[in-house]
Protein backbone atom coordinates (compact mmCIF):
# COMPACT_ATOMS: atom_id res chain seq x y z
CA UNK A 1 0.00 0.00 0.00
CA UNK A 2 2.81 2.43 0.76
CA UNK A 3 4.53 1.76 -2.58
CA UNK A 4 1.30 2.34 -4.49
CA UNK A 5 0.63 5.61 -2.67
CA UNK A 6 4.05 6.92 -3.51
CA UNK A 7 3.60 6.01 -7.15
CA UNK A 8 0.29 7.89 -7.26
CA UNK A 9 1.85 11.00 -5.67
CA UNK A 10 4.72 10.86 -8.18
CA UNK A 11 2.20 10.64 -11.03
CA UNK A 12 0.31 13.68 -9.78
CA UNK A 13 3.55 15.62 -9.44
CA UNK A 14 4.60 14.77 -12.99
CA UNK A 15 1.19 15.81 -14.31
CA UNK A 16 1.43 19.16 -12.56
CA UNK A 17 4.93 19.67 -13.87
CA UNK A 18 3.84 18.95 -17.45
CA UNK A 19 0.93 21.35 -17.05
CA UNK A 20 3.28 24.02 -15.77
CA UNK A 21 5.54 23.58 -18.76
CA UNK A 22 2.59 23.86 -21.16
CA UNK A 23 1.47 27.12 -19.42
CA UNK A 24 4.82 28.81 -19.75
CA UNK A 25 6.24 27.56 -16.45
CA UNK A 26 3.47 29.06 -14.31
CA UNK A 27 0.63 27.33 -12.51
CA UNK A 28 -2.63 29.16 -13.13
CA UNK A 29 -5.11 29.43 -10.29
CA UNK A 30 -8.77 29.23 -11.18
CA UNK A 31 -10.98 32.25 -10.64
CA UNK A 32 -13.16 30.33 -8.23
CA UNK A 33 -10.18 29.56 -5.99
CA UNK A 34 -9.08 33.21 -6.07
CA UNK A 35 -12.54 34.43 -5.09
CA UNK A 36 -12.70 31.90 -2.29
CA UNK A 37 -9.32 33.03 -0.98
CA UNK A 38 -10.35 36.69 -0.96
CA UNK A 39 -13.58 35.84 0.82
CA UNK A 40 -11.71 33.97 3.53
CA UNK A 41 -9.26 36.84 3.95
CA UNK A 42 -12.08 39.36 4.20
CA UNK A 43 -13.67 37.27 6.93
CA UNK A 44 -10.53 37.41 9.04
CA UNK A 45 -10.40 39.96 11.86
CA UNK A 46 -7.66 41.21 14.11
CA UNK A 47 -8.15 39.96 17.63
CA UNK A 48 -10.99 37.96 19.16
CA UNK A 49 -14.68 38.79 18.95
CA UNK A 50 -15.49 40.48 22.25
CA UNK A 51 -18.79 39.58 23.86
CA UNK A 52 -20.64 41.53 26.50
CA UNK A 53 -20.22 39.79 29.88
CA UNK A 54 -23.29 38.55 31.67
CA UNK A 55 -24.68 40.58 34.57
CA UNK A 56 -24.02 39.31 38.11
CA UNK A 57 -26.57 36.83 39.38
CA UNK A 58 -27.90 39.06 42.16
CA UNK A 59 -31.30 40.56 42.82
CA UNK A 60 -30.48 43.25 45.38
CA UNK A 61 -27.84 45.06 47.39
CA UNK A 62 -28.42 43.07 50.57
CA UNK A 63 -27.84 39.40 51.27
CA UNK A 64 -31.39 38.96 52.55
CA UNK A 65 -34.44 40.51 50.88
CA UNK A 66 -35.86 43.59 52.55
CA UNK A 67 -39.19 43.53 54.30
CA UNK A 68 -42.17 45.11 52.61
CA UNK A 69 -42.34 47.82 55.30
CA UNK A 70 -40.48 49.04 58.35
CA UNK A 71 -41.30 50.99 61.48
CA UNK A 72 -42.02 54.68 61.24
CA UNK A 73 -38.97 56.94 61.23
CA UNK A 74 -40.62 59.42 63.58
CA UNK A 75 -42.12 61.67 60.92
CA UNK A 76 -45.22 62.22 62.99
CA UNK A 77 -47.47 61.08 60.18
CA UNK A 78 -47.95 57.54 61.53
CA UNK A 79 -46.81 56.12 58.20
CA UNK A 80 -44.40 53.21 57.92
CA UNK A 81 -41.64 53.14 55.34
CA UNK A 82 -42.44 50.91 52.37
CA UNK A 83 -39.96 49.21 50.03
CA UNK A 84 -41.23 48.63 46.49
CA UNK A 85 -39.39 46.17 44.25
CA UNK A 86 -38.90 46.64 40.49
CA UNK A 87 -40.21 50.20 40.51
CA UNK A 88 -38.90 52.47 37.75
CA UNK A 89 -37.49 55.64 39.31
CA UNK A 90 -38.07 58.74 37.18
CA UNK A 91 -35.10 60.73 35.91
CA UNK A 92 -36.27 63.80 37.82
CA UNK A 93 -36.60 61.78 41.00
CA UNK A 94 -36.27 64.79 43.30
CA UNK A 95 -39.61 66.10 42.06
CA UNK A 96 -41.31 63.36 44.05
CA UNK A 97 -40.68 65.53 47.14
CA UNK A 98 -43.07 68.13 45.65
CA UNK A 99 -40.85 71.00 46.77
CA UNK A 100 -40.53 73.95 44.41
CA UNK A 101 -37.49 75.45 46.21
CA UNK A 102 -35.72 72.08 45.95
CA UNK A 103 -36.52 71.87 42.23
CA UNK A 104 -35.13 75.37 41.65
CA UNK A 105 -32.00 74.47 43.61
CA UNK A 106 -31.40 71.35 41.51
CA UNK A 107 -31.96 73.22 38.24
CA UNK A 108 -29.49 75.90 39.27
CA UNK A 109 -26.88 73.28 40.20
CA UNK A 110 -27.30 71.44 36.90
CA UNK A 111 -27.01 74.68 34.97
CA UNK A 112 -23.81 75.96 36.59
CA UNK A 113 -21.88 72.88 37.70
CA UNK A 114 -18.49 72.70 35.89
CA UNK A 115 -18.05 68.96 36.42
CA UNK A 116 -21.28 68.22 34.58
CA UNK A 117 -20.35 70.56 31.75
CA UNK A 118 -16.94 68.86 31.46
CA UNK A 119 -18.56 65.43 31.30
CA UNK A 120 -20.95 66.63 28.60
CA UNK A 121 -18.07 68.02 26.54
CA UNK A 122 -16.10 64.78 26.93
CA UNK A 123 -19.10 62.81 25.69
CA UNK A 124 -19.41 65.01 22.60
CA UNK A 125 -15.70 64.59 21.85
CA UNK A 126 -15.91 60.80 22.20
CA UNK A 127 -18.99 60.63 19.98
CA UNK A 128 -17.44 62.73 17.22
CA UNK A 129 -14.23 60.69 17.41
CA UNK A 130 -16.22 57.47 16.95
CA UNK A 131 -18.06 58.94 13.98
CA UNK A 132 -14.78 60.09 12.44
CA UNK A 133 -13.32 56.60 12.91
CA UNK A 134 -16.12 55.18 10.76
CA UNK A 135 -14.83 57.24 7.83
CA UNK A 136 -12.07 54.68 7.31
CA UNK A 137 -14.67 52.34 5.81
CA UNK A 138 -15.10 54.67 2.83
CA UNK A 139 -12.71 55.81 0.09
CA UNK A 140 -10.74 59.00 0.50
CA UNK A 141 -11.30 61.53 -2.27
CA UNK A 142 -9.15 64.59 -2.72
CA UNK A 143 -8.81 67.24 -5.38
CA UNK A 144 -6.37 69.97 -6.30
CA UNK A 145 -6.50 72.74 -8.87
CA UNK A 146 -3.59 75.00 -9.84
CA UNK A 147 -3.62 77.93 -12.25
CA UNK A 148 -0.38 79.46 -13.49
CA UNK A 149 -0.05 82.49 -15.79
CA UNK A 150 3.17 83.93 -17.19
CA UNK A 151 3.88 86.83 -19.53
CA UNK A 152 6.38 86.01 -22.28
CA UNK A 153 8.87 88.48 -23.65
CA UNK A 154 7.61 90.64 -26.53
CA UNK A 155 11.06 90.86 -28.05
CA UNK A 156 10.80 87.36 -29.45
CA UNK A 157 8.01 85.37 -31.02
CA UNK A 158 5.56 83.94 -28.46
CA UNK A 159 5.94 80.21 -27.92
CA UNK A 160 3.26 77.86 -29.16
CA UNK A 161 0.33 78.65 -31.39
CA UNK A 162 -0.77 81.74 -29.48
CA UNK A 163 -0.50 85.32 -30.63
CA UNK A 164 -0.71 86.91 -27.20
CA UNK A 165 2.18 87.41 -24.79
CA UNK A 166 0.45 85.58 -21.91
CA UNK A 167 0.78 81.91 -21.28
CA UNK A 168 -1.56 80.00 -18.95
CA UNK A 169 -1.26 76.57 -17.39
CA UNK A 170 -4.20 74.95 -15.60
CA UNK A 171 -3.71 71.69 -13.70
CA UNK A 172 -6.57 69.65 -12.24
CA UNK A 173 -5.72 66.72 -9.96
CA UNK A 174 -8.06 64.13 -8.46
CA UNK A 175 -6.89 61.56 -5.90
CA UNK A 176 -8.96 58.57 -4.84
CA UNK A 177 -7.59 56.14 -2.22
CA UNK A 178 -9.18 53.20 -0.49
CA UNK A 179 -7.73 50.66 1.91
CA UNK A 180 -9.92 47.57 2.28
CA UNK A 181 -10.39 46.40 5.86
CA UNK A 182 -9.23 42.87 5.10
CA UNK A 183 -8.21 41.83 8.60
CA UNK A 184 -10.71 43.95 10.54
CA UNK A 185 -8.31 46.53 11.95
CA UNK A 186 -10.67 49.39 11.17
CA UNK A 187 -13.57 47.53 12.73
CA UNK A 188 -11.59 47.06 15.92
CA UNK A 189 -10.78 50.76 15.95
CA UNK A 190 -14.46 51.66 15.56
CA UNK A 191 -15.42 49.26 18.36
CA UNK A 192 -12.81 50.86 20.61
CA UNK A 193 -14.08 54.37 19.84
CA UNK A 194 -17.68 53.29 20.48
CA UNK A 195 -16.61 51.75 23.80
CA UNK A 196 -15.02 55.08 24.77
CA UNK A 197 -18.28 56.82 23.90
CA UNK A 198 -20.24 54.42 26.12
CA UNK A 199 -17.72 55.00 28.93
CA UNK A 200 -18.16 58.77 28.70
CA UNK A 201 -21.94 58.29 28.69
CA UNK A 202 -21.80 56.32 31.92
CA UNK A 203 -19.45 58.86 33.47
CA UNK A 204 -21.88 61.62 32.57
CA UNK A 205 -24.74 59.70 34.19
CA UNK A 206 -22.61 59.11 37.29
CA UNK A 207 -21.77 62.82 37.50
CA UNK A 208 -25.44 63.70 37.07
CA UNK A 209 -26.62 61.31 39.79
CA UNK A 210 -23.82 62.29 42.17
CA UNK A 211 -24.56 65.99 41.77
CA UNK A 212 -28.32 65.72 42.21
CA UNK A 213 -28.10 63.32 45.16
CA UNK A 214 -25.51 65.50 46.93
CA UNK A 215 -27.63 68.61 46.48
CA UNK A 216 -30.75 66.88 47.78
CA UNK A 217 -28.85 65.41 50.75
CA UNK A 218 -27.38 68.83 51.57
CA UNK A 219 -30.81 70.47 51.31
CA UNK A 220 -32.34 67.88 53.65
CA UNK A 221 -29.43 68.27 56.07
CA UNK A 222 -29.85 72.05 56.08
CA UNK A 223 -33.58 71.72 56.68
CA UNK A 224 -32.88 69.34 59.54
CA UNK A 225 -30.44 71.82 61.14
CA UNK A 226 -32.96 74.61 60.77
CA UNK A 227 -35.54 72.44 62.48
CA UNK A 228 -33.10 71.73 65.31
CA UNK A 229 -32.45 75.46 65.79
CA UNK A 230 -36.16 76.21 65.88
CA UNK A 231 -36.79 73.36 68.33
CA UNK A 232 -33.92 74.53 70.56
CA UNK A 233 -35.35 78.04 70.67
CA UNK A 234 -38.75 76.68 71.72
CA UNK A 235 -37.14 74.58 74.45
CA UNK A 236 -35.21 77.62 75.71
CA UNK A 237 -38.46 79.59 75.90
CA UNK A 238 -40.14 76.77 77.83
CA UNK A 239 -37.21 76.52 80.23
CA UNK A 240 -37.27 80.30 80.78
CA UNK A 241 -40.98 80.23 81.51
CA UNK A 242 -40.47 77.36 83.93
CA UNK A 243 -37.61 79.22 85.65
CA UNK A 244 -39.79 82.30 86.09
CA UNK A 245 -42.55 80.16 87.57
CA UNK A 246 -40.12 78.57 90.04
CA UNK A 247 -38.80 81.96 91.09
CA UNK A 248 -42.33 83.15 91.88
CA UNK A 249 -42.94 79.95 93.84
CA UNK A 250 -39.67 80.55 95.70
CA UNK A 251 -40.81 84.04 96.64
CA UNK A 252 -43.99 82.51 98.05
CA UNK A 253 -42.01 79.88 99.91
CA UNK A 254 -43.44 76.93 97.99
CA UNK A 255 -40.12 75.61 96.58
CA UNK A 256 -36.58 75.49 97.78
CA UNK A 257 -33.59 77.38 96.40
CA UNK A 258 -32.16 74.11 95.15
CA UNK A 259 -35.09 73.68 92.78
CA UNK A 260 -34.41 77.06 91.23
CA UNK A 261 -30.71 76.27 90.85
CA UNK A 262 -31.49 72.99 89.13
CA UNK A 263 -33.76 74.78 86.67
CA UNK A 264 -31.11 77.43 85.96
CA UNK A 265 -28.60 74.67 85.22
CA UNK A 266 -31.07 72.99 82.85
CA UNK A 267 -31.65 76.30 81.05
CA UNK A 268 -27.92 76.92 80.69
CA UNK A 269 -27.41 73.43 79.23
CA UNK A 270 -30.10 74.02 76.61
CA UNK A 271 -28.72 77.46 75.74
CA UNK A 272 -25.34 75.86 75.02
CA UNK A 273 -26.93 73.80 72.25
CA UNK A 274 -28.09 76.82 70.27
CA UNK A 275 -24.66 78.20 69.21
CA UNK A 276 -23.54 74.71 68.23
CA UNK A 277 -26.63 74.20 66.07
CA UNK A 278 -26.17 77.59 64.42
CA UNK A 279 -22.53 76.80 63.66
CA UNK A 280 -23.48 73.47 62.07
CA UNK A 281 -26.12 75.22 59.99
CA UNK A 282 -23.64 77.83 58.71
CA UNK A 283 -21.16 75.11 57.75
CA UNK A 284 -23.79 73.15 55.81
CA UNK A 285 -25.78 76.02 54.32
CA UNK A 286 -26.08 75.75 50.52
CA UNK A 287 -28.06 78.89 49.79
Amino acid sequence: MRISSRKEESGVARALAKSAVRNGGKLRVSRGAACLTMTLLAGCAVGPDFLEPAAPDVTGYTKEPLKASSASAGSGLDQNQRFVQDLDIPGLWWETFHSRPLNDLIEDALRHNPDLQTAQAALRVAYEAAEAQKGAFWPTVGGNYNSYTQKASTEVSPPGNTTGPYLGLHTLELNVAYSPDVFGLVRRGVESAQAQTALQQYQLEATYLTLTSNVVAAAIQEASLRGQIEATRKIIKIENDLLGLLKRQLALGQVAVADVLVQEAALAAVELLLPRSKNNWRNNAIC
